[in-house]
């Protein structure tokens, strides 16, 4: 398309020059100029060629009254660059006081100054000389706002500053930020305790690709999740959480900070609901574990969810553990026990031994609530446990056949 335009140029151009000799030839024409009482006459065409041999001239002069000083700029231009890659390049040795020294000569004399002047930033930040990086900074003054403010940015959040670190981002001179930006915000956002903010931004991120996709959706589910653990009250955390996508609703970070928030507000009911949901989903040993021990009531509810759990999960060492924690909440003690040791059996450690433990103090079994308190320890430390008094090989192998009997047949109700 450009050649074609430079030729229809060309030929218009031509076109137009035949049109203008042939109106000089057939009529030259006449011009007269008086200067000082002397009269010059000439015709058209003459004075036309005059007129552009003077322009040309002018010209010409112009480039050679020029050329000295662009050959100066040319000179300082080399030299900056030469300043800014040996400067980059002692950053990268780390011999940080000489590349601030040439990194701050290149932003002097070149026209990379945004990247020469916060590189010498943090060549003195890197020596210790918090001074001298603001000192380069300033050294910007109204030029290049936004390298200036995600530098400031970048320095308050390296120091666990995230308010000061807001302000520098939210001068108006630096918007729209760049990708890079719109990353240290988003980080300061969550920092300062509004992840709400901060999950608001990812739309954005992911428009201008500020981070892997990999890494968005890992940020995703953690200022989800805490923008959850932040809602000041029920409103805010119920619209927060229909707000979200289906896919986080069933996340275990972001159903683990959902419930738990719920339960702290006495809102038990979505505490547990939320929890089955993601449950009934996809299955999840920890989420599980926190259906057991939320500090909610509905007993009944959560020990019909377990039972109805169980046969799809027999040997899971947290819904073992969960069913305990129901019947010992419940006050149901052999029950509670009983669901212990088949726990203990799939591997649930501590926690089951220490929940054993409790119970045998509750019962008044000292010598048992030693030995389960010390099997916790062990179990936490990687140890071989010792074994229950009186649940020697022969009781271990009666239970192991309980256990294969009732998933052959049937799990028992939790019911007392």
């Amino acid at each position: 398309m450009t050649l074609f335009r430079s030729v229809l140029f060309w030929l218009v151009l031509a076109v137009l020059g035949a049109l203008l000799a042939q109106v000089l030839l057939q009529d030259p024409g006449y011009v007269l100029v008086r200067f000082r009482g002397t009269d010059y006459s000439t015709t058209v065409a003459v004075a036309v060629g005059l007129l552009l041999a003077l322009m040309l001239g002018m010209a010409l002069l112009w480039t050679l009254l020029r050329l000295p000083f662009r050959a100066w700029r040319r000179h300082r231009a080399r030299q900056a660059r030469a300043k800014l890659t040996d400067g980059l390049a002692a950053y990268q040795r780390g011999d940080y006081a000489r590349a601030e020294q040439l990194l701050a000569q290149a932003a002097d004399g070149g026209d990379a100054e945004a990247v020469a002047r916060t590189q010498a930033a943090r060549a003195a930040l890197a020596r210790g000389d918090e001074a001298a990086a603001n000192a380069h900074l300033d050294g910007f003054g109204e030029r290049h706002p936004a390298a200036r403010a995600m530098q400031r940015a970048q320095f308050a959040l390296a120091n666990g500053r995230a308010a000061d670190a807001l302000e520098a981002l939210e001068v108006p001179a630096a918007q729209p930020l760049p990708p890079r930006g719109l990353r240290l915000r988003a980080e300061a956002l969550a920092a300062s305790g509004r992840s709400a903010e901060a999950y608001g931004l990812l739309g954005a991120l992911r428009q201008q690709q500020a981070w892997p996709a990999s890494t968005l959706d890992a940020l995703q589910v953690t200022w989800a999740a805490q923008s959850l653990q932040q809602a000041g009250d029920a409103n805010a955390l119920a619209d927060r959480w229909d707000a979200l996508p289906e896919p986080l609703r069933i996340s275990a970070p972001v159903v683990t900070a959902y419930a738990s928030r719920a339960a702290a507000m006495n809102w038990d009911e979505a505490a547990t609901r939320s929890i089955e949901h993601a449950l009934d989903a996809q299955w999840d040993e920890a989420l599980v574990g926190l259906y057991g021990q939320l500090p909610v009531g509905r007993f009944d509810h959560r020990r019909a969810q377990v039972e109805r759990w169980l046969p799809g999960h027999p040997s899971s060492p947290a819904l073992l553990l969960a069913a305990a924690r129901i019947a010992h909440a419940q006050g149901h003690a052999p029950q509670a026990e009983a669901w212990l040791h088949r726990a203990i059996a799939q591997g649930a450690g501590a926690p089951a031994w220490e929940l054993l433990g409790d119970g045998a103090v509750r019962n008044g079994d000292d010598a048992g609530a030693r030995m389960a308190y010390a099997n916790a320890l062990r179990s936490q430390r990687g140890e071989a446990v010792l074994d229950l008094p009186g649940r020697g090989l022969r009781q271990q192998i009666a239970d192991t056949a309980a256990v294969e009997e009732r998933n052959e047949h049937g799990l028992p109700s939790l019911r007392g």
